[in-house]
């Protein structure tokens, strides 16, 4: 956890080009070499990466606060405004750092397809209560 933090922070801070082995080492306050022990090629370092931003991600939106499809659509409008809200105020390293995990998955086939499966817990529950309001087209 301590070394996707410190990747999440230097995503945010510099970008996808300051994200190195080394620096997350600066950063997490670690032996040089500790990153590359855990997570031996970038694509694993990412890998890494997105998967701690999912988990971090899942309390910030708090997921289990979804209002339930029977409150309506406003009772949904407010969680997703509260989602937003938290995300660009309190958790706005997290929103970078997102950004430029997916704009790398463009690049990446790979990464893509993890960064994907990773946001299928998101997009799943969505899509579930979209449908429960009714859509015809939820996706």
């Amino acid at each position: 956890d301590l070394v996707a933090d410190a990747a999440l922070a230097l995503l945010a801070e510099r970008g996808m080009r300051g994200l190195t082995h080394r620096a997350v080492d600066q950063a997490a306050g670690l032996p040089q070499g500790s990153t590359s022990n855990l997570a031996r090629t970038r694509q694993a370092l990412l890998e890494l990466t997105v998967r701690r931003l999912a988990e971090r991600e899942a309390r910030v939106l708090a997921l289990h606060e979804l209002p339930d499809p029977r409150a309506g659509t406003g009772s949904l409008v407010d969680a997703l405004a509260l989602a937003t809200h938290r995300a660009l105020t309190r958790n706005r390293e997290l929103t970078l750092a997102r950004y430029e995990l997916a704009l790398e998955a463009t690049r990446r086939p790979e990464l893509r397809a993890y960064f994907d499966a990773a946001g299928a817990r998101f997009r799943d529950q969505l899509v579930a209560l979209v449908t429960g309001l009714g859509s015809m087209e939820p996706d």
